[in-house]
């Protein structure tokens, strides 16, 4: 009896320690998930921006009660899962997002930045996620509502948000352009236009889309059927990229490999689901 009873402990001793270890291992297994830490301003619709709420499928910000959503989360999502990795939003300012990725407090940055030389220099970038042609806003009724190409904008003030191709590259191209600082967000250089404090702001087409939703006073002038009176840019100002950690060779290709699911039409389709939702709110 005592070597029956012994044998029925030693028994329960065994399915206890199993139990014990295969739940530590799983629980093991979702700590050492590895996670996607993505950067972005959370204020540039539709790319990206902050909501009070996960509605759509908005993720929340790190060390924040506010949630990111706009195409930039929405391809963020798309990239983590395919990684099979935890998606992380961190807000951080436009300026100092090359800074984050230096500093290793991000992984990526997915913020609509356009893959141009300068920026090569110190991050590198995946294959575009999006293309981005370049427009003029203006009030319906200002002085330049109705030009048709950048020489009828000569002398106009204007503006565009800081380390941009809009502000860097396109505004000097205006003549005699009484060129304005530039903004630290898209949003500001919206409130700019809006006041009259600028005549135009130049941007690209999505973010346009979404500021005539918000603004409905303002006109969209796209000057791409006059080559020869339209803003000068090459393709790599237009083509948006998502940025790592000069050298992360690994991270870089994964995320290359996920962009080949998707072509110019998914790209399209997505950012008109992001333009629809947009906060609708100054």
């Amino acid at each position: 009896m005592k070597k029956v009873i012994i044998g029925i402990i030693v028994i329960i001793a065994i399915i206890v320690i199993c139990v014990f270890a295969f739940g530590n291992n799983g629980q093991n297994q979702t700590e050492e998930r590895e996670v996607l830490r993505v950067g972005m301003e959370c204020a540039y619709a539709p790319y990206n921006w902050s909501q009070p709420d996960d509605s759509n499928g908005a993720v929340q910000i790190q060390d924040s009660m506010s949630y990111a959503y706009g195409y930039d989360v929405m391809m963020a999502k798309n990239i983590a899962e395919a990684l099979d990795r935890d998606l992380e939003i961190y807000q951080i300012e436009w300026d100092s997002l090359p800074v984050a990725l230096q500093s290793r407090t991000i992984d990526c940055v997915i913020a609509g930045q356009s893959i141009t030389s300068e920026r090569l220099e110190t991050v590198d970038f995946s294959t575009p996620y999006y293309y981005a042609s370049i427009v003029t806003l203006v009030n319906t009724d200002g002085d330049y509502a109705n030009a048709t190409g950048i020489s009828d904008l000569a002398g106009a003030t204007c503006t565009s948000q800081i380390n941009t191709v809009w502000y860097d590259t396109c505004l000097p191209q205006i003549e005699n352009a009484n060129i304005l600082p530039a903004m630290e967000t898209a949003p500001n250089m919206l409130v700019a236009l809006n006041s009259n404090t600028v005549d135009l702001v130049v941007t690209d087409m999505p973010t346009a889309l979404a500021a005539v939703q918000v603004y409905p006073n303002m006109k969209i002038l796209d000057f791409s059927e006059n080559e020869e009176d339209n803003y000068e840019v090459s393709e790599e100002e237009i083509n948006i990229g998502i940025s790592v950690k000069k050298g992360n060779t690994e991270l870089l290709n994964q995320i290359n490999e996920v962009l080949t699911n998707y072509d110019e039409t998914d790209f399209e389709n997505m950012m008109n689901e992001a333009i629809k939702v947009q906060p609708l709110s100054e």
